[in-house]
C-alpha cells in the first residue's frame, strides 16, 4: 500500500525536513495565554480545505490507546492510503497519524485527570490534537495547542467538533526558544526524532522548568534517538502502555509506549 510507503518516509526520511521546519521558525514575539495567534471553530476554517479533509480522512476512535476521543486520521480506507504521497496537496500529513507517544500521554491523562485539572496546559507538537483534548475532557483551567502545521491546526478544530467541546486555542508558530511561557504542565509526544531538534527542546524545556517551574510529561515508545539522548538520564518513568495491534502494525512492531516526567537535577541552574 501506498500509504505504508508514506508512512515510512516520515518515520526515516521526511522526518528530516519536518525537524528542520521546527528548526527555522524562529522570531516573532514569545507567545502567552493572552496574545497567542489561535483560531475558532467555523469561520477561521478554509471551506476547501475543510472539505478535502473530511473527505480524505476518516472518523475512527478504534485501534488506538483512547477509545473516548474520536478523531480524524488516515486510514486503510481513504484514498490517500493508496495514493502516492506527492499528490497530497498541503505537505505532509504528521497530524494524521495518532501517533504511540501522544497515545500514551492521552491515555495517561484520562485515567488520571489530577494531573491536569485546574491547570494550565501546553500541548507541544500537538498534531491531531488528541492530547490537548484529553486535557480538556480531563478538566484543564486553559489548553493551547501548538503545531507549525496550519492545516494540523484545521485537522484540530475539527475534531474538537467530533468530541462536542469548543475549540481551544491553536497557534502554528514555532515556540521552542521563545520566552519560557507561564504554563503549568507542558506535554509532548513523538518529538525525539533528530538530534538537532531534540538539544533544542531540553534546553527550552530546561528553561521552562528553572523559570516557571513547569511540570514537564513526554510520550515516547521508545525509538532510538530519544533513548539515546542525554535528556534519557533526567527522566522518570511514569507509566507503560502495551499498544493495540492496529498501532503495532502503524508503528514497525513498536509494542509498547511510555509517558516520562522529566525532572533535570540542574533545573535551577542557569540554562
Amino acid at each position: 500500500m501506498a500509504f505504508r510507503g508514506w508512512k515510512r518516509l516520515f518515520l526515516v526520511g521526511r522526518q528530516n525536513t519536518f525537524a528542520k521546519a521546527w528548526r527555522s521558525r524562529r522570531g516573532g514575539p514569545p507567545l502567552c495565554w493572552k496574545r497567542c495567534c489561535h483560531w475558532s471553530a467555523g469561520k477561521s476554517l478554509d471551506p476547501e480545505v475543510k472539505a478535502f479533509l473530511e473527505e480524505n480522512t476518516e472518523v475512527t476512535s478504534s485501534g488506538h490507546l483512547t477509545p473516548e476521543i474520536r478523531l480524524r486520521l488516515l486510514t486503510p480506507r481513504c484514498r490517500f492510503w493508496r495514493e502516492k504521497p506527492d499528490l497530497w496537496p498541503y505537505g505532509d500529513p504528521f497530524w494524521a497519524i495518532y501517533w504511540p507517544g501522544g497515545q500514551a500521554l492521552s491515555r495517561y491523562i484520562l485515567d488520571n485527570p489530577r494531573v491536569v485539572k485546574g491547570r494550565s496546559v501546553l500541548d507541544l507538537g500537538s498534531g491531531c490534537g488528541a492530547t490537548a483534548i484529553a486535557a480538556v475532557m480531563s478538566g484543564a483551567s486553559q489548553v493551547l495547542a501548538n503545531d507549525i502545521d496550519p492545516i494540523a491546526g484545521m485537522a484540530m478544530i475539527l475534531n474538537c467538533e467530533l468530541n462536542h467541546m469548543n475549540p481551544f486555542p491553536i497557534t502554528i508558530k514555532n515556540i521552542i526558544n521563545s520566552e519560557a511561557g507561564n504554563w503549568d504542565l507542558i506535554v509532548l509526544g513523538d518529538m525525539f526524532y533528530d538530534e538537532q531538534l531534540a538539544d533544542g527542546l531540553h534546553h527550552w524545556l530546561r528553561k521552562c522548568i528553572r523559570i516557571q517551574q513547569t511540570e514537564v510529561l513526554i510520550g515516547d515508545p521508545g525509538r532510538h534517538q530519544f533513548l539515546s539522548h542525554s535528556i534519557r538520564s533526567q527522566l522518570h518513568k511514569v507509566i507503560e502502555y502495551s499498544l493495540p495491534e492496529y498501532t503495532r502494525q502503524e508503528n514497525n512492531g513498536l509494542t509498547s509506549s511510555i509517558v516520562w516526567s522529566y525532572q533535570p537535577s540542574n533545573s535551577l541552574e542557569n540554562c
